[in-house]
């Protein structure tokens, strides 16, 4: 669904990312973690058509891309129900962006303004927003990075719910390691800027999962080993 090859940037001269390669096939979710100014949001930009890259290729092989930013990023003047609808096709898709509204808590919440809302309400929005277009790849830049550990494991569930019914491929980056692991199927490790892939690590456990995985010690393991690829990194 997604190709990057030997993709590198700078800016202003000072490399950001250098020579990062990585596929996303159907329906996988690949995590990307790494460090503070590692050049994580920049790869992503890239992806998404959003930055040029100075050197290497990304292709989206038939790919219909969405993108979820650090901010929910709604339009103010615009409704929940609004800001829910904005990127879906038609009219005919209003069942489904309805369906969407009702996974997410939103429906009794569906005339209000943004500003009504919570921060998790927000990201909530955010997300059936990029839903309701029906992206074959979702790009997703820290979306839960700024919310309380409650919302933000909720969030998580129905972000999987969702990939159960819709089995969207996805590239999230996230500096919690725990996140990483909880909803990827492989997880990518950064150096410091320049931002370059130094390890992978291959999540082995099962879908779906469930809120009681984050107690478990497999669970833990694969978390340890993650760290261990950051320690590595010089992270």
């Amino acid at each position: 669904m997604l190709s990057i090859t030997a993709v590198s940037h700078s800016f202003n001269g000072a490399p950001a990312i250098t020579d990062v390669s990585l596929t996303v096939q159907p329906g996988e979710i690949v995590a990307i973690v790494g460090p503070s100014g590692c050049g994580k949001s920049t790869l992503l930009r890239i992806a998404a058509s959003l930055l040029s890259p100075d050197a290497g290729e990304v292709h989206t092989t038939g790919a219909r891309l969405g993108y979820i930013f650090q901010e929910p990023a709604l339009l103010p003047w615009l409704r929940v129900r609004d800001n829910a609808t904005l990127l879906a096709d038609a009219a005919s898709d209003a069942p489904f962006v309805e369906s969407l509204l009702a996974r997410a808590g939103l429906t009794e919440h569906r005339d209000k303004w943004p500003h009504e809302l919570s921060g998790g309400m927000k990201m909530r929005l955010s997300l059936v927003r990029t839903m309701a277009a029906r992206p074959s790849v979702v790009l997703a830049d820290e979306p839960f990075g700024a919310l309380d550990q409650i919302t933000r494991h909720h969030l998580h569930d129905e972000l999987l719910a969702l990939h159960s019914t819709q089995p969207f491929a996805m590239v999230l980056v996230t500096h919690a390691i725990d996140e990483a692991v909880y909803l990827a199927d492989r997880v990518l490790t950064m150096s410091p800027a320049p931002g370059r892939i130094t390890a992978t690590t291959t999540v082995p456990l099962a879908r779906p999962r469930h809120a009681g995985l984050r107690y478990d010690a497999n669970f833990a393991a694969v978390c340890g080993k993650v760290a261990a690829s950051l320690t590595a990194a010089g992270a």
